[in-house]
């Protein structure tokens, strides 16, 4: 149960939120965003996400004990870290903002992952299915729902500690399909291979089945009314931000009403015709159902571009560190779809010292790639900053610098 005190220490950090919410730095970068997303902006947005090293930035300065405090107030504290903080251009809400929690069963499997017996990063799903061929009876219909009770706890929770100062809204945010993660985590990366090649029709069926759980799902969801917009400062995935005034502000809302983020990053290493001939049908009648797409994480992305240039809904494209730059610039120059680059994070996260000359060359080098494109920058997959926040900020102070003596509009 939260106590007294801690109620006291969400009602604060509520009330920074919604004074920082409200000040003009925010409401300004508010209306950057909207236009930015829009292709319409005058200048790259960037923005460094922090929830790989939060260990380092936020747990500190944590003080409850309970468990839901302490969801809560980890939430309120990561609201408003950047722009408190790093000064990049990531926005705060002047709400606090619940979306609903899933769970999801991918053709009714319960995904066994197994961690690092170290504590470390690494994690290894266990392979569920051996031969596809013989066990094609082991993929049911999909198991997916919405956490409803779950999250209106949280919800309630949230209210009253600080309804009565900080609006307490449920929220949409960018909705997820990551097929052939899915099946990863099922089959395993090294046995997916092998099964593309030898039974290419059973793989087909088996992602074209889980494509359809998911719009059934959706469907589901959005008829329940409980759908609600992606048109606000939620995530788009890939620590990117819905912000737009091109889809509806107020919900319920329907499936080509919103966000979507779809990647293939497990598909790197097969030929081109064959993501195109096995596994585009599969994202293609997912992604066509929705309003604004995103698509890719650390996928290289030139290598999916003609599959993914169909897509008349795409609005943001990963440009990953393995991405060529070069051919993503001219693939989008003058295109209303985002060149979302995502900077390699070793710059921040390995060497203790930042290496202010090759970051500052790194960013100069995409500012002239995308120098006829939408840019934003997205700096994904710090593990760590050794502790040093100032080297955080550097690392945005040096973007901007560079933005405003390349960036000429």
């Amino acid at each position: 149960m939260i106590s007294e005190k801690e109620r006291l220490r969400l009602r604060n950090l509520a009330n920074t939120q919604l004074e920082i919410a409200n000040s003009e730095k925010n409401l300004v970068r508010t209306k950057e965003w909207i236009l930015h997303n829009s292709c319409k902006g005058q200048r790259p947005m960037l923005h460094l996400e922090i929830d790989n090293f939060t260990q380092e930035v936020l747990l500190p300065q944590m003080q409850c004990e309970d468990p839901m405090a302490r969801k809560i107030e980890e939430r309120l504290l990561h609201n408003f870290y950047n722009m408190q903080v790093l000064d990049d251009d990531k926005v705060v809400a002047p709400y606090f903002g619940v979306w609903w929690d899933l769970d999801l069963k991918p053709w009714g499997f319960h995904v066994k992952k197994e961690l690092a017996s170290d504590g470390g990063l690494g994690q290894h799903f266990a392979e569920q299915v051996e031969d596809l061929g013989e066990e094609m009876d082991k993929f049911k219909p999909s198991v997916f729902r919405l956490k409803t009770e779950e999250t209106n706890a949280y919800f309630k929770a949230a209210q009253d500690a600080f309804g009565d100062i900080l609006p307490v809204k449920h929220v949409g945010k960018s909705l997820t399909c990551w097929l052939t993660q899915d099946i990863v985590h099922i089959l395993g990366m090294e046995n997916m291979y092998y099964v593309l090649y030898d039974y290419p029709d059973e793989f087909m069926q088996i992602l074209s089945q889980l494509a359809d759980d998911y719009l059934k799902f959706f469907e589901e969801w959005q008829d329940s009314g409980l759908l609600y917009p992606t048109s606000g400062y939620e995530e788009c995935n890939q620590g990117s931000i819905c912000l737009n005034e091109e889809l509806p502000s107020e919900g319920p809302v329907k499936l080509n009403q919103i966000w979507l983020h779809m990647d293939s990053q497990e598909t790197i290493n097969i030929s081109q015709d064959m993501f195109e001939t096995m596994i585009w049908d599969s994202y293609k009648k997912v992604a066509d159902r929705f309003g604004l797409v995103s698509f890719g994480c650390c996928d290289p992305l030139e290598r999916l571009w003609p599959s993914l240039s169909q897509l008349k809904n795409l609005r943001k494209a990963s440009i990953s560190p393995w991405t060529d730059e070069a051919y993503m610039g001219e693939a989008l120059a003058g295109k209303k779809i985002i060149y979302q680059r995502k900077p390699s994070p070793n710059y921040l996260g390995v060497a203790r010292e930042l290496d202010e000359d090759a970051w500052r060359s790194h960013i100069m080098t995409t500012l002239k790639h995308a120098e006829n494109c939408s840019l934003e920058f997205t700096i994904r997959d710090v593990y760590t900053i050794h502790h040093d926040v100032d080297k955080a900020k550097r690392c945005v102070a040096i973007m901007k610098e560079c933005i405003a003596d390349a960036w000429n509009r």
